[in-house]
């Protein structure tokens, strides 16, 4: 659509903004990605999404829309022309969005058990990890997408988490590929796609950034910018302190979130 403004607000680790990048490159939009410091949040992102303060937030116009599942219905309805994302039959629609969901709700909070765990804490949080992919392989099957023959929007919900497998076993000492074949060649797959593979962080770079300052400030961030209100000014700040003094002694920039 010639004339439009279209500007992603993200963060080059989230996965959350990964599915955004990859929804636009399938429809071909030409956008401006703004990369956000999340321990110093523009002006913009907090005018844009005053509400939860995150990344990513897709503004089409100069209007906002805000999560990443719900951005991702946004693009595949505007840009309908090309490489449809969501089924059309209502039936599958619901289905699809069902699992997008169970992703949203299994996944993360799976991972971020791994963080502060050790121990039996850690093995009971690495097995219920990979008893949520093989429910997710299960719904796969032998398909070669979780739509069918065609990538589609359970995909986009899913892959991006993919860019942080390296770090979850490297840190968790497990392989998930061992123990998933389907879900692995079924992300390889995905990464063959120039959408999938140009939008997701380098796992090395991801892995890196967990060594640098520990699984657990990366738990902390993580958890306080997906649930934390408004009220919680104090933890906020105190957060933000440590990180600073995490990235000022290592260095490097930090990528988080």
């Amino acid at each position: 659509m010639a004339g439009e403004e279209v500007i992603l607000l993200s963060v080059y680790a989230s996965m959350f903004s990964m599915r955004v990048r990859i929804a636009l490159a399938e429809k071909g939009v030409k956008y401006e990605l703004k990369e956000e410091d999340l321990t110093n949040k523009s002006l913009l992102l907090l005018e844009m999404n005053s509400v939860h303060k995150k990344v990513p937030v897709l503004l089409h116009n100069g209007k906002p829309i805000l999560e990443s599942l719900i951005i991702v219905q946004y693009i595949d309805e505007v840009w309908h022309d090309k490489n449809p994302l969501e089924p059309s039959d209502p039936y599958e629609r619901a289905q699809a969005r069902f699992w997008a969901d169970f992703i949203d709700k299994k996944v993360p909070c799976k991972i971020s058990l791994q963080w502060a765990a050790k121990g039996e804490e850690l093995e009971a949080a690495k097995k219920e990890f990979i008893e949520a992919l093989k429910v997710l392989e299960g719904e796969l099957g032998d398909k070669p997408y979780f739509g069918g023959e065609e990538f589609g929007y359970v995909d986009v919900a899913l892959i991006p988490f993919y860019s942080w497998f390296h770090a979850y076993e490297t840190c968790g000492n497990f392989k998930i590929g061992a123990q998933c074949p389907k879900f692995a060649a079924w992300a390889k797959r995905c990464m063959q796609r120039e959408s999938v593979s140009k939008s997701l962080a380098d796992p090395e770079k991801v892995y890196d950034f967990r060594a640098l300052t520990g699984l657990q400030i990366f738990f902390i961030i993580y958890m306080f910018d997906f649930y934390c209100l408004n009220s919680l000014d104090f933890i906020r700040s105190q957060v933000r302190l440590l990180l600073n003094f995490v990235i000022r002694i290592s260095s490097k920039q930090a990528v988080c979130y």
